[in-house]
């Protein structure tokens, strides 16, 4: 789907979040200035965080918690720890504790996870590929909810 402005992600982003479910993952992947932390942002939205707080992208502090109408929500960045052995990164990503919160029922949403889903607990709800265009971005949805959440 072709996204022309950051209004299209965040909604998308906010049309993806009224769907989600406890215990969701979420995975969005494609190069810096995709589009990635607009699309966490619509979600949040769309899960009930408030316009009020400021969600931002947790590239520094890897994972951002937010309270919303359905539980926590959990935004995380693993773009920092990529560079890492893959298995340093694999310890990196599991000690973020990650897996277990979904377990527990939280939202999961991170950016730059595609190659850590299995440290995630697997099995996305949904995973987003964002690339930029000229005249915007393109999104490409897959998983086994992609339909269903993006109605």
């Amino acid at each position: 789907m072709h996204l022309r402005t950051r209004r299209d992600t965040e909604r998308l982003g906010r049309a993806i979040g009224e769907r989600l479910r406890a215990g969701d993952l979420v995975v969005l992947s494609g190069e810096l200035g995709a589009g990635k932390t607009a699309l966490a942002g619509g979600i949040a939205r769309g899960l009930g965080v408030p316009e009020s707080e400021h969600v931002t992208s947790p590239t520094f502090t890897l994972v951002q918690e937010y309270d919303t109408e359905r539980g926590k929500l959990l935004h995380a960045d693993l773009h920092r720890l990529l560079d890492a052995r893959p298995e340093r990164r694999r310890e990196d990503v599991e000690r973020l504790g990650l897996r277990e919160r979904r377990a527990e029922g939280c939202i999961v949403v991170v950016e730059w996870g595609e190659d850590a889903i299995d440290w995630l607990g697997g099995d996305p709800a949904l995973v987003v590929k964002l690339a930029t265009r000229r005249d915007g971005r393109d999104a490409e949805l897959g998983g086994p909810r992609a339909t269903e959440l993006v109605r």
